[in-house]
């Protein structure tokens, strides 16, 4: 199995957040390809077959709960072009401060919300990271996910 992460950010916590999963659940998946959203649209969801592609959604919240700049086109896509992606599996790692609390997390939330609007199906929760928590989203995000492939893998 495959794991595709798709980064949304603008100060580059979530692109940490990424790398660190890719360094340290490499043993779990036979591949994982981290791309940054810059540019992408919904064709980067393809149609491989069921089982063979997992995607982790790792992006933060900007603004007034917004997506990232970086991942405006790739979110805009989901409705400007929409078509079933029943085949897709993903997970979701949301990003933001509970500072702002109407709008926590909205970043992933509003990808997670899109997706399964289009038939895409959820692997588990939502995971969402505060950064007024004090903690290290990279540590906490790769725990999460480690805990998250296995289900994945499990469920495949």
């Amino acid at each position: 199995m495959k794991l595709k992460i798709l980064v949304g950010t603008m100060t580059g916590t979530a692109d940490y957040v990424a790398q660190a999963i890719q360094m340290d659940c490499a043993d779990l998946v036979d591949e994982i390809e981290v791309l940054m959203m810059d540019g992408l649209d919904i064709n980067v969801f393809g149609d491989a077959p069921a089982g063979s592609l997992l995607y982790l959604i790792c992006t933060s919240t900007y603004g007034a709960g917004d997506v990232p700049d970086n991942a405006r086109s790739l979110y805009e896509s989901l409705d400007a072009q929409p078509r079933y992606l029943g085949h897709v599996r993903y997970g979701v790692i949301a990003l933001g401060d509970s500072a702002h609390q109407p709008t926590f997390c909205f970043g992933g939330k509003k990808f997670d919300e899109r997706l399964q609007d289009l038939g895409a199906q959820r692997v588990g929760e939502v995971w969402c990271h505060d950064a007024s928590s004090g903690t290290m989203a990279e540590a906490e995000g790769t725990a999460w996910c480690r805990e998250w492939l296995a289900q994945a893998i499990a469920a495949a």
